[in-house]
């Protein structure tokens, strides 16, 4: 999700002839892309459960129009750019390589889906629980948003039609969205509402959970979207769809047979 677990799929044999330094950056990076099959298969059978309650809970009317409009479009020119402009130059349809990080950056991908995912459903429940149509309103267009995209990353990391590029561009564009939307929702919670006078503690302690749930969505996805995904992943992304497509012609060149130039036969013989 957002950056934290999209594999960039299926590995050829000219992978495995790779040096084992390249192929360990590139893994890292690509686990870093968003939601697929390459971190932990246990964290992303749990996304999963949670996207598909997210979905149902999100057709309830709680999401803008051009919101749940978004996904469409998403797939749309995703769906576009893999066959006009990225076509993919993969033929092995095997799985995508297992993810296997440093300890730090596991904090990373974990740190992510809790603030992303696991917080913000606590919240939103919460709301429900709690009676704050407020709290629900705010922060379910951005679970719906990140519920798609997990489902869109899943579904396209299991498939050699979409290159590096495509892969890449899928988290870019939700992230860079979804910040937009989670402005909106620190702008609900710090602007929009406020503490009541005689407030409880445990009131208190649920009105500022909000806020700073709020902003450590705000802070943790414009980090990742400025410091990784642009600098970082779309570069690697590009480099290595351009290597392979440069490597593709040299080998269809080399396949080529050989014309052998015929000599001329002279319409007259010679006296």
């Amino acid at each position: 999700m957002s950056g934290v677990s999209l594999a960039v799929g299926p590995r050829t044999d000219r992978d495995k002839t790779s040096s084992s330094n390249e192929k360990g950056r590139w893994s890292e990076m690509t686990a870093a892309g968003g939601g697929g099959g390459g971190l932990m298969g246990s964290l992303r059978v749990i996304e999963l459960q949670l996207v598909a309650f997210i979905l149902v809970f999100s057709a309830s009317g709680l999401v803008p129009l051009l919101d749940m409009l978004f996904p469409a479009f998403a797939s749309v020119y995703i769906i576009a750019l893999s066959r006009l402009a990225f076509p993919s130059h993969r033929v092995s349809t095997a799985a995508p390589e297992v993810f296997h990080g440093s300890r730090l950056f596991r904090v990373y991908v974990i740190s992510g889906t809790t603030i992303g995912l696991f917080l913000p459903l606590a919240y939103v429940l919460g709301g429900f629980a709690r009676g704050d149509d407020q709290a629900v309103r705010s922060a379910t267009p951005h679970l719906f948003l990140l519920s798609c995209q997990i489902l869109t990353e899943n579904v396209i990391s299991g498939l050699s039609l979409f290159s590096p590029p495509v892969r890449a561009l899928v988290p870019l564009l939700y992230t860079v969205w979804r910040i937009f939307v989670i402005i909106d929702w620190c702008k609900d919670v710090w602007f929009n509402k406020s503490l009541p006078v005689n407030a409880t503690p445990n009131v208190a302690a649920w009105f500022w959970f909000g806020r700073y749930l709020a902003i450590a969505n705000l802070v943790y996805f414009g980090v990742n979207l400025l410091c990784f995904l642009i600098p970082r992943f779309l570069p690697r992304a590009f480099d290595r769809y351009f290597r392979e497509r440069d490597e593709v012609l040299a080998k269809s060149q080399e396949d080529k047979p050989v014309q052998v130039p015929r000599e001329r036969v002279s319409d007259h013989k010679s006296d």
